[in-house]
């Protein structure tokens, strides 16, 4: 049977696309599937392999009714992501726009912002974190930062200190987001600059009703980055909760994996409530 010019299309487009599906089956697919299944059990690691019994919810009920320092990671983390990724797309977003004009050794800040994110890996932030240098020293003395903390209420007051003790790791985070953001910019029409300035608009007017419209699907992006980013940092306390529990004879690979569940639906549910509030403010401003 002769084939067809638009069947040995699809033929060739599954051809390419089949090592990854055989290796999103093997080593994404099925480790997740078994993790679930693994969620549920009661598992020992023994000479003879792997020996499991059914527990049903037990695993996720002790996470939440026993293990409070996996919920207190775990209102922490959502805690800082609240915080943290308003700010980083905040501050991304100002850097991009700053590079983006016509200014001397440009490729030279930009690879100054992009640094961080080759070189901070985990080790190297415990141990800037252990020297204090990820945050302003003494800032709480100063008088002005002092009359602003009594003059506000108390969540903006967490949000300050966070900020201030955080503030250099919240910054090194933003490289990739610069990029993207920068990206984004240098693809706008420069026409439509010119078009609303003969209207009469200002450099604030077009912000505002040209660059950030323009700009609102990379901020979708950048906030889904951000909060897998975030996620899967490697000083992240929930995630060294998860592994000591792997390798804990007391609780073993079942809890772990229960745990790992728990973690990846509120990463899930976090990225759908952010993106979906977006989306769907968006679509009613932008529209």
């Amino acid at each position: 049977m002769k084939l067809t010019m638009k069947r040995k299309n699809q033929l060739i487009g599954y051809a390419f696309i089949s090592p990854w599906i055989i290796g999103f089956v093997l080593l994404t697919a099925f480790p997740l599937l078994y993790s679930l299944f693994l969620s549920f059990q009661d598992v020992r690691v023994t000479t003879s392999g792997i020996q499991t019994d059914f527990v049903g919810f037990n695993n996720y009920e002790i996470a939440f009714g026993v293990d409070t320092l996996f919920t207190q990671y775990l209102l922490t983390f959502i805690q800082e992501l609240v915080l943290s990724v308003p700010i980083i797309i905040v501050f991304s977003l100002i850097i991009a726009l700053l590079l983006n004009q016509q200014i001397r050794f440009k490729g030279f800040f930009r690879t100054i912002f992009f640094l961080p994110v080759i070189i901070a890996s985990g080790p190297v932030i415990n141990e800037l974190m252990e020297q204090g240098v990820t945050s302003i020293p003494s800032i709480e003395q100063y008088a002005l930062f002092q009359a602003i903390m009594t003059s506000t209420d108390s969540f903006v007051n967490t949000f300050l200190i966070y900020l201030m003790n955080n503030l250099i790791v919240i910054l090194w985070f933003s490289g990739v987001q610069i990029l993207i953001f920068l990206a984004a910019l240098q693809k706008i029409d420069k026409q439509v600059y010119e078009a609303a300035k003969i209207d009469g608009a200002s450099n604030w007017e077009c912000f505002w009703k040209v660059t950030l419209p323009s700009l609102f699907p990379m901020v979708v992006v950048n906030t889904i980055y951000t909060i897998v980013m975030f996620s899967i940092f490697a000083l992240n306390p929930v995630i060294d909760h998860i592994q000591s529990n792997m390798f804990d004879i007391s609780t073993g690979l079942g809890y772990a994996s229960a745990l790992s569940w728990i973690y990846f639906l509120i990463i899930a549910l976090a990225l759908t409530v952010s993106v979906g509030l977006m989306t769907l403010r968006g679509s009613k401003k932008y529209a």
